[in-house]
């Protein structure tokens, strides 16, 4: 690939789930959100000062469809600090005939509301789980830190410390050991799921930096679920992209009042500011799990609003728009077969990673299978700068590969999306890629060059340098041999006056063996500036450089594009008189 590839600052995505199951619905539209919000429960908070061991309490969540169903337990206490500075986690053992069914609390359910027995109020939200296992054993999410949790700390969340007391009280009311219990909770992983690529696709695409690791591929199917469906207790979703393509986790609602929705208890990227599509879901059933925590199967529904914050101790949504978004499309065609796909992407961490799965997504339906070929692609970005000022880039490349033209003709964009959206204040408003696929995997290999002498092409190697002359047209060409022939590809230097009895080389290189060391621009201008003199792989670079006294010269110009990628490097002397 000869386009810059990124210079990988890091991830772009965190990697937040465990190998967990999610269906994830059918094609989701991205018009404002029509429905007329829930009213919702606005139910008080119970004071976190009055939580006391021995609490009876009950709870709300759901095992299957969209109605929450009761679940009973009992408070064994609270960890003072137990999630961040000034926020405490309550401990809690829950039971009902579906955490019995499940042989513990499960993924999905964080969020799920927990309510004081006597009198109503809500307690918190079910979050952290022990460190492995299933178990019936909950931390809690304190209500009142739910509710106010934009000045929480930002404080990266992780593995909770449990004392010797506490964790002598879980191992009374589960089968957990206390020396299990005292290797602390965490918070219970969001069942994210990954539509529109295959899993095998999923495995090969963790070497990229932008890709998230541990993600599952879910299957697509319709949901049954509408805006009123998130009610405390019922299911909620976060995407960061749907469509052909859909990322997203599916948790829990802990309250919904006044048309906000507060939901997980924990966060989801911990990102602060979020910008996630809100989604209703229908829950299928919840898969058992003997080694780890039990998990959610759940179908999404079309965005209802968007999940404006992403904080410690949980997230928070509303109804009354949906988030700006990037459109990816991607235009194949393959002989008679043509399909046209596209993915809405809300995050910009995830524009990259969307990319990527939306092209090999496409790729996989129109190929339909793991094949041999050339492509042809052209891509087009569009966005607007820090001051508003709209910008649009075309880019055009080809692609041959002997083992599978899918995964090596659609990284190049996801890099090229990765380095827009790592620059600051930079929007990028949609990327389309139109390609045409082919089976052949012909190429040009890069054979010698020739220098142009008194009307003769003389062929030049370690024996025969090429000479040239100070303040004349040094006319040189490559040899590229092909599978119909050789083409013949013409290049023209002017020597400087200055450069008499200087010495140097001059280099031919394929585009299809070019090294990128990346994209290094960190600035728009310079970004758009490198794409328009990058080398695409069907092109040749010939580059000049000579020494002597005084400064070096250097030239450089780029050959192509040709037919078919070019492959191959030659390197000469040239002398000049």
């Amino acid at each position: 690939m000869s386009l810059p590839t990124v210079q990988r600052r890091g991830a772009t995505l965190v990697a937040f789930a465990s190998t967990l199951g999610l269906l994830l619905a059918a094609p989701l539209t991205t018009s404002p959100a029509a429905s007329v919000p829930p009213a919702g429960d606005c139910t008080a908070a119970f004071p976190l000062d009055e939580v006391a061991a021995g609490q009876v309490v009950r709870g709300l969540t759901v095992e299957a469809g969209v109605t929450p169903e009761p679940f009973d337990g009992e408070v064994l206490g609270v960890l003072d600090d137990g999630i961040g500075a000034g926020v405490d986690m309550i401990m809690m053992s829950l039971d009902s005939p579906a955490i019995d069914r499940a042989g513990g609390i499960w993924q999905g359910m964080s969020g799920s509301p927990v309510y004081d027995a006597a009198d109503g109020r809500l307690i918190g939200a079910v979050a952290y789980g022990l460190s492995y296992g299933p178990s019936p054993i909950a931390g809690i999410t304190p209500f009142e830190d739910m509710d106010d949790y934009l000045a929480a700390q930002a404080q990266a969340p992780g593995r909770v410390r449990i004392g010797p007391a506490m964790a002598k009280r879980i191992a009374q009311h589960s089968d957990v050991t206390a020396r299990q219990a005292a290797q602390g909770a965490r918070h219970l992983p969001m069942p994210l799921g990954v539509s529109g690529v295959s899993a095998q696709r999923l495995a090969a695409a963790k070497q990229l930096p932008y890709v998230t690791k541990d993600a599952y591929v879910a299957g697509r199917a319709s949901s049954a679920a509408v805006p009123a469906d998130i009610v405390a207790g019922g299911n909620i979703a976060a995407s960061v992209a749907h469509g052909d393509v859909t990322l997203a986790g599916v948790g829990t609602a802990t309250q919904v009042c006044d048309g906000r929705v507060v939901g997980f208890g924990h966060p989801m990227y911990f990102s602060g500011p979020a910008s996630m599509s809100m989604h209703p879901a229908e829950a299928i059933y919840v898969q058992p799990d003997s080694l780890g925590a039990p998990f959610k199967v759940a179908n999404l529904s079309a965005p209802a609003g968007t999940i404006t914050d992403d904080r410690l101790t949980g997230i928070t949504g509303t109804y009354e728009v949906l988030p700006e978004a990037t459109t990816v499309t991607s235009d194949l065609t393959m002989g008679a077969r043509h399909r046209v796909g596209s993915t809405e992407v809300t995050e910009r961490r995830a524009a990259a990673e969307a990319t990527f799965y939306q092209l090999v997504g496409n790729h996989d339906r129109v190929v339909d299978g793991i094949v041999a070929g050339t492509e042809t692609q052209s891509w087009r970005i569009t966005g607007r700068d820090a001051s508003g000022k709209p910008f649009g880039i075309t880019v055009g490349e080809r692609f041959t590969s002997r083992e599978d033209i899918t995964y090596e003709s659609s990284v190049a964009l996801a890099d090229l999306v990765y380095a827009f959206t790592t620059l600051p204040d930079v929007t990028v408003d949609a990327v389309t890629s139109t390609g045409v696929v082919t089976t052949s995997t012909a190429t040009y290999r890069l054979r010698g060059v020739q220098q142009l002498r008194k009307g003769t092409w003389v062929p030049l190697g370690r024996k025969e340098p090429a000479l040239a002359k100070a303040g004349r047209k040094l006319y040189l060409r490559a040899v590229l041999s092909g599978p119909a022939g050789q083409k013949l590809v013409r290049s023209t230097f002017i020597v400087p006056k200055r450069a008499g009895g200087m010495r140097g080389v001059v280099m031919f290189e394929g585009g299809g063996s070019t090294y990128s060391e990346g994209v290094s621009a960190e600035s728009l201008p310079g970004l758009l500036k490198e794409l328009k003199g990058a080398v695409r792989n069907d092109e040749v670079k010939a580059a000049l450089g000579l020494a002597g006294r005084g400064p070096g010269i250097e030239r450089s110009h780029v050959l192509g594009p040709v037919d078919l990628v070019v492959e191959g490097f030659r390197q000469v002397r040239v002398i000049v008189r």
